[in-house]
């Protein structure tokens, strides 16, 4: 046993020390590599929703429903474009799978970006205000921008809005 570590050890310094050998054992997983990430935002890592059902489930339905009332809005400038930060109180507390959905309807008026706050909002007990309170962003690109005049944001009971 006394024997056995310190030959151990040797071998092990002996390995190291063969720079690119495969029984080198710092070189077993390869160098690190990097990557650019999809131009579109796609990160290529996160697997895509596709419209075929997984194992056999039925895909759910989209269930969002608007939050009760938007509270803040804060665009902030970004590198490339903006970040629009929307605070929003739903009805229920717990409420999840918050979106910032874009309206693309006849009904908004040119130079106007407008979006509905949507969120999953559970059967649980009401809750203080500050309890339900949710946050959610959307990044707009400068192109997306270009000729916009005002931002907007609504809920199921009000509109917020912000000008340039």
């Amino acid at each position: 046993m006394r024997k056995s570590i310190p030959l151990l050890l040797i071998a092990a310094l002996v390995l190291s020390s063969c720079g690119n050998s495969r029984l080198n054992p710092f070189n077993w997983f390869g160098k690190a590599r990097s990557r650019a990430v999809a131009e579109d935002g796609v990160n290529p890592l996160i697997p895509e929703r596709t419209s075929t059902p997984m194992f056999g489930r039925p895909e759910e339905p989209d269930n969002r429903t608007p939050v009760s009332q938007v509270t803040e809005l804060v665009v902030e400038r970004v590198p490339g474009g903006a970040i629009v930060r929307a605070t929003g109180v739903p009805l229920r507390q717990g409420a999840y799978q918050v979106l910032l959905r874009p309206v693309e309807d006849g009904s908004v008026p040119e130079g106007v970006l407008r979006y509905t706050m949507l969120a999953t909002q559970p059967l649980l007990p009401q809750g203080t205000v500050p309890s339900r309170q949710v946050t959610v962003g959307a990044y707009v690109s400068e192109q997306d921008l270009a000729g916009i005049r005002q931002i907007e944001v609504q809920g199921g009971t009000n509109v917020m809005s912000v000008r340039r």
